[in-house]
């Protein structure tokens, strides 16, 4: 029978309404689950969450929490083989790209269930160091930061149904607001089940975690006041949400990830032949593939100096002519899906386009599936084009293909390359690849300006360096301009988002009285 997928609100799972929507196998086309459409009790739920959930969770100290945070963490370890068939399933993922996103969940989970733990008993935190405002040291200021008074929604994305859930409601549940979330429908399966598990577990108090699966119809018409409000996805659809009452009017806090036209750039100094230029085409092929390139971080410019182009291009394609794509089941396929036939189209419009501009390099569009239908599934192999004069682009500078596609561009000298990476106007994380330390130190501040991670690999950390896409719970995930202007994580920066800072002036022994239940917000 296929599952359908009740919303949970309200402390209480939601009752089955008329199908709206069918999550199918984006490989074989089988039906998998079903959703409904609008969500009943909307209102009611968000108030539910805003008083149960609020005050159940803000009377517990942030060690509190934090042990909850290790809790959760258990219960999916203990059930981490069933989001495995589900990734497959519902995904398309081979079990290494669907590891990415299961296993970097519960890695982001733990990581701030023991950052949490550090401020102990704790129901404040302070923000700086108290300061007089009187001469005789009387008088003080001191900031506090405090949680929000409302819920946290969360808006996802349908490439990340695991770790986009997480990597937001572990800082929000460690700073004691409620979360309600939103999962991309497409994908929705997993999310929920998680959250099933979560709720069966009876870890978190009522109204502490919420889920809606179906449409996202009447969810931002139920933000208030001092709800916060975070949404990964199209720069489209982040537009209509700032321009949304409850943003105007409301001054919902909100936190914007959008799209990214991400960078990576070879050094001048990296020759073929020498281990900065092996490194590059490494990970060039593993962001184009891993996931179906299905990532916000992933390398969609590969800018290389233009004398390196053809080897370049010939080393990148001779890699890519190895990837095997199709059904991920078979144990000889190293690529699975996209998502559904919607992104599959999205994909070969995209891949059109850019071959406007831009030659075909290494066509995807030419290789044979492995037991897959082409006509049914939803895959697309990878797909790299190349422009040798990185100055005659346009449409690539604009344009994000959100699928296993990248196109390689020349660049004539140093100051060129950081001026063809800034004309992303504002990506997620942008990579160099070189030996050359000292470049490459001065390389990492011209080009922060316009993004939110500047990943830099020398040979000497090429085989610990985290990799140009991988999001990692100690630094920061956003992005200015396109990007959204969001920032999400950075340790325990990713508290602030989910706190109100005020300034609390008082005779230096009130303030002495507040430190003694307080500790200090440290990043």
């Amino acid at each position: 029978m296929t599952n359908y997928l009740h919303n949970y609100l309200s402390g209480q799972w939601q009752p089955e309404t008329t199908v709206a929507n069918i999550l199918r196998d984006p490989v074989t086309g089988a039906e998998l689950a079903q959703t409904g459409g609008r969500a009943d009790g909307l209102e009611a739920g968000f108030d539910f969450a805003r008083t149960h959930g609020a005050a159940a969770l803000q009377a517990m100290s942030y060690g509190e929490r934090a042990a909850m945070l290790a809790e959760i963490g258990k219960v999916l370890q203990a059930n981490r083989d069933a989001y495995y068939e589900i990734a497959l399933a519902n995904s398309g993922t081979t079990q290494a790209d669907s590891a990415v996103d299961i296993e970097g969940a519960a890695y982001t989970l733990n990581y701030y269930a023991k950052a949490g733990a550090a401020f102990g008993q704790a129901r404040t935190l302070l923000d700086g160091a108290a300061v007089s405002l009187s001469k005789d040291q009387l008088f003080q200021s001191q900031h506090i930061i405090t949680p929000v008074r409302g819920l946290a929604l969360f808006i996802n994305a349908f490439n990340f149904p695991a770790w986009g859930l997480w990597e937001k409601a572990a800082p929000a549940l460690l700073s004691g607001v409620p979360v309600v979330i939103k999962p991309a429908t497409v994908t929705a399966w997993l999310t929920q089940r998680m959250v099933a598990d979560v709720v069966a577990a009876g870890i978190l108090p009522a109204g502490a975690l919420s889920i809606v699966c179906g449409s996202s119809a009447g969810l931002l018409d139920s933000l208030q006041l001092f709800d916060v409000l975070s949404f990964t996805g199209s720069a489209d659809t982040a537009a209509q949400i700032r321009a949304h009452a409850a943003v105007v009017r409301h001054s919902v806090r909100t936190n914007i990830e959008a799209d990214s036209l991400n960078s990576a750039i070879l050094g001048e100094d990296a020759a073929p032949g020498t281990p900065a230029f092996d490194l590059y085409i490494k990970e060039l092929v593993r962001e184009m593939t891993t996931k179906s390139g299905q990532r916000c971080t992933a390398i969609r410019r590969a800018l290389v100096p233009a004398r390196y182009f053809d080897a370049v291009a010939e080393a990148t394609a001779a890699r890519l002519a190895q990837i095997t794509v199709g059904n991920p089941r078979n144990a000889d396929v190293r690529m699975g899906s996209l998502v559904s036939r919607e992104q599959f189209d999205s994909v070969q419009q995209g891949i059109a386009a850019l071959a406007g501009e831009a030659r075909l390099i290494h066509d995807g569009r030419q290789q044979t599936l492995i037991d897959a239908d082409p006509a049914v599934a939803a895959c697309v192999a990878p797909t790299l084009l190349g422009i040798a004069d990185a100055e005659q682009a346009s449409l690539v500078h604009d344009h994000e293909v959100f699928g296993p596609v990248s196109t390689l561009l020349g660049y004539r000298d140093a100051p060129h390359a950081i001026a063809l990476a800034h004309r992303g106007l504002g990506s997620l994380v942008t990579s160099v690849f070189s030996a050359d330390e000292a470049w490459m130190a001065q390389a990492a501040c011209a080009l922060a300006g316009s993004h939110g991670r500047v990943h830099m690999v020398t040979p000497e950390v090429g085989k610990s360096q985290s990799g140009h896409g991988n999001v990692m719970p100690v630094s920061i995930h956003g992005g200015p301009g396109r990007a959204g202007g969001g920032e999400e994580l950075g340790g325990m920066r990713g508290l602030g988002f989910y706190h109100r800072r005020s300034a609390i002036q008082a005779s230096a022994a009130t303030l002495e009285q507040l430190a003694a239940t307080s500790a200090k917000w440290h990043y």
